[in-house]
């Protein structure tokens, strides 16, 4: 997609801190990030998001999902981590390009979900 900020980072458009890139898949650092290790797992080729995959994107899903926790063991999650994938508006997906965020660091996870108090 020309417009994808994330196909611009594939094409080398947009500069970013790569954790890992092979022809399929691109992994960098979130310039905003939540957590100590905060990086987004891609597939290069263009995927709005999760609700527009199908059986031709096995492979690199698969692909994607055994290599999250090498990755993130790398950059210093060694006690665990956090796998996001946002899915479209309700979900605020913020750039509609399929993206799993990683997310971890020693002790600074909330809670997956707030959940308010009763009355």
């Amino acid at each position: 997609m020309e417009n994808c900020i994330f196909c611009k980072i594939v094409r080398g458009e947009i500069p970013s801190k790569k954790v890992y890139e092979d022809n399929e898949i691109l992994a960098f650092h979130d310039i905003n990030p939540l957590a100590p290790v905060h990086f987004m797992m891609i597939p290069k080729l263009h995927v709005d998001s999760l609700a527009h995959v199908s059986g031709t994107h096995n492979d690199v899903l698969g692909k994607i999902m055994v290599l999250a926790p090498k990755l993130a063991e790398e950059q210093g999650c060694k006690d665990g981590f956090r796998t996001i994938i946002n899915t479209g508006r309700v979900a605020r997906q913020d750039v509609f390009h399929l993206h799993i965020h990683i997310i971890g660091g020693p002790d600074v996870l909330p809670p997956m979900l707030y959940r308010p108090k009763p009355a």
